[in-house]
């Protein structure tokens, strides 16, 4: 098992600061998230060869590795140059993933709740012309339904993983998003297993139930606005079950990517990062340096 960072919470330090804090912090891996300098979110991304190459030095002297290569781009529309220049996007960034030795990348459907049939279809077409790029490249794809994207629920990005057909393309399960997933419910139980040997990447940070509350406990004016909110907040923060979380992995032999996903606290983000790493590796049952 790989227990990785996503360091969102250190944007301000280079990517060396970066590389250093995260093996300071006492993670082994990197989860290496959408950065200005380097896949920034939905533009092309903005690193040459010699970039790339310091990266690898800078991984190799602080002992760290990356787990896995996070971009985000408009594969899935609806508008149609913007999905061309996202499959662009996507082709350059799997290239560097070639060239720093990484055989996983990880993202979203990215399209809109308000357009799923349109999204459903340009993603697809999006798909047709990348799974070749991924295959020829032996790269694995983890993907994970978002609050706001066309797919929200954890049985609808299964379905869609399953209709992809291809072994190298599976979940990425956010706990922080466990309350989209099932509308409101959190059955962990129940999403786990429709998941199944799917499931082979765990995003881990906490949330509240937005739907709790007779809908009251987020207030939004003026009422009915189409706004999407959920958190990043450390473990026992919040109201997901996460007991249920270490148990159904264990009883699933889970030997994935666990990453820690907590955005919340940037102002103490070595504190929540450790925090995260230590309840993560006791949840999961491994050895606590």
């Amino acid at each position: 098992m790989k227990i990785a960072l996503d360091p969102s919470m250190y944007e301000n330090l280079s990517l060396k600061e970066m590389v250093d804090k995260t093996a300071e912090l006492g993670y082994d891996y990197i989860e290496l998230s959408p950065r200005e300098d380097f896949c920034p979110f939905y533009k092309y991304p903005k690193v040459d060869k010699s970039q790339i190459k310091n990266l690898k030095r800078w991984l190799n002297d602080a002992g760290v590795k990356i787990s896995s290569l996070l971009p985000l781009y408009y594969w899935a529309g609806p508008e149609e140059d913007r999905r061309q220049a996202a499959v662009r996007n996507w082709k350059r960034a799997i290239e560097i993933a070639v060239e720093l030795d990484i055989d996983l990348m990880n993202s979203e459907f990215n399209g809109t709740k308000y357009n799923p049939v349109v999204c459903e279809e340009k993603f697809i077409k999006s798909m047709d012309e990348l799974i070749p790029v991924f295959e020829k490249e032996g790269i694995k794809l983890n993907l994970q339904a978002h609050p706001y994207d066309f797919i929200e629920t954890n049985k609808g990005a299964v379905d869609m993983i399953r209709a992809l057909d291809r072994p190298w393309i599976n979940l990425v399960y956010s706990t922080a998003h466990t309350f989209y997933y099932d509308d409101g419910i959190g059955d962990i139980e129940t999403m786990f297993d429709y998941a199944g040997d799917r499931l082979t990447h765990v995003l881990f940070s906490d949330t509240f139930n937005h739907k709790a509350a007779n809908g009251l406990r987020y207030i939004v004016n003026p009422p009915g606005a189409e706004v999407t909110i959920h958190q990043h907040l450390n473990i026992g923060e919040g109201e997901v079950d996460f007991d249920t979380i270490f148990r159904k992995l264990k009883e699933m032999n889970f030997d994935g990517i666990a990453t820690n996903a907590v955005f919340a606290w940037v102002d103490k983000a070595d504190e929540s990062s450790k925090f995260m790493l230590e309840k993560m590796k006791e949840g999961l049952g491994l050895a606590i340096s």
